[in-house]
């Protein structure tokens, strides 16, 4: 039955019964195990709407979905994919009463995307698994031959992961702790082999016994891990790096105290409060709700002008360690971002710069962004796997080198 036929002529044709509903279930089932927020209502919403719009443009089909299934900006390329794959055969609209269900078979060229792998795996993940008969398989050792899954997913790249071994980086990343060593602070504390003489409490304890016995008292610095304070990008080229690094956070948040989180893009937003839930998703989905610019362009300079205005006296003080988490790719073309970069450097105490896009062996600073940014951190590195995470960690634990060492090192390296 072609597409233009009259659809009163078949039952089967009624959007709303057959296979068309089957099909429109299968898709939204894909679409929630890619990671779109999909429930039974808007697949009931789904099929009335294809009953009143039709089947017979797949154009019309595709943007009725599409207004049934996204209502955020970065869900659009997870939903084009999908239904790329999904409704694969430019003739399925019109032989869909046929009750073809989509082809899964992908070119090798289109199996390496990110994006497709992610969409494929949903798809399959919906297929009922094939029972084979069990055969004799004789198992042999090799020992030199053998590596381990672990210390794959610790040096892939967050961006090539699958839905599988995202989910094992998260759970890998939730251990992991960044080791500060306290620091003192202005405020002393009572300690019998303190350095410190101790007047104030030698006189009380002097008084207490009539000046007889005079007992020197002793004291020490109290000492308190540092605050640190992590601006991440989120616009549309780190949208897949920011959402693992929210994971990381997150473990760090619940951690240790004194965990300050802002997430910037056209605009900047404090989320510490809601990254202090327990509960990962929960903490998660407040966070979504709360931030209006995902996936979208980027002002860093106007951003970092934002936080030093408004923020920067309340959460840098005590030898705070920030953390900048960006590509360096600016909107406005590093406008006022040097001047910013360099208050924000002159408040805290070590500034490390997390760049996903070091990880390339020919990777240099030529956007204007990234030459304002560079000549005011302590530290340039890459962060865009476990691997470079945990070298984060064990950077963090050692002495912080000074800015111009730091930057002249790098760019020696990268000359």
């Amino acid at each position: 039955m072609s597409g233009t036929a009259d659809s009163s002529a078949d039952p089967e044709a009624d959007p709303g019964t057959g296979a068309l509903t089957a099909n429109l279930m299968h898709f939204a089932r894909a679409l929630r195990a890619a990671g779109l927020p999909i429930g039974p209502g808007r697949v009931i919403d789904a099929v009335h709407a294809v009953r009143a719009a039709g089947i017979t443009n797949r154009t019309d089909f595709y943007w009725t979905l599409h207004a049934i299934f996204v209502n955020r900006r970065d869900q659009h390329d997870l939903f084009d994919e999908a239904f790329r794959l999904f409704w694969r055969d430019p003739q399925l609209l019109e032989r869909m009463m046929a009750a073809l269900l989509p082809q899964l078979q992908l070119p090798p060229d289109e199996a390496r995307k990110p994006t497709t792998r992610r969409i494929a795996e949903a798809l399959r993940g919906n297929e009922p698994e094939r029972r084979a008969e069990p055969e004799k398989i004789e198992e042999t050792v090799d020992a030199t031959l053998t590596w381990s899954d672990r210390e794959v997913l610790r040096t892939k790249d967050f961006e090539q992961m699958s839905n599988d071994e995202v989910e094992a980086a998260k759970l890998m990343m939730a251990k992991l702790r960044l080791p500060f060593a306290p620091v003192p602070t202005r405020r002393y504390r009572p300690d019998p082999a303190g350095a410190r003489a101790d007047l104030r409490a030698t006189l009380r304890a002097t008084l207490r016994t009539g000046g007889d016995l005079i007992t020197l008292k002793f004291r020490t610095r109290r000492t308190r891990v540092p605050p640190l304070v992590v601006l991440c990008d989120i616009s549309g080229s780190m949208e897949r790096y920011s959402r693992m690094f929210l994971h990381f956070l997150h473990a760090l948040t619940n951690d240790r105290s004194r965990v300050f989180t802002f997430l910037f893009g056209t605009r900047l937003t404090n989320v510490t409060r809601y990254m202090r839930f327990r509960d990962i998703d929960q903490s998660l989905a407040r966070v979504a709700g709360a931030v209006e610019d995902w996936s979208g362009g980027t002002r860093i300079g106007h951003s970092l002008c934002e936080f030093n205005l408004r923020w920067s006296r309340r959460v840098l003080g005590q030898n705070a360690v920030v953390l900048f988490i960006s590509d360096g790719l600016d909107r406005d073309a590093g406008a006022g971002l040097a001047r910013e970069m360099e208050r924000l450097h002159k408040s805290c105490h070590r500034l490390v710069w997390l760049n996903p896009l070091l990880r390339y062996e020919g990777f240099e600073p030529k956007s204007q962004g990234m030459r304002a940014i560079l000549p005011h951190v302590d530290e340039f590195r890459a962060a865009h796997n476990l691997a470079s995470l945990e070298d984060l960690i064990t950077t963090l634990g050692e002495p912080a080198t000074t800015p111009a060492r730091s930057a002249f090192l790098w760019q020696g390296k990268a000359a």
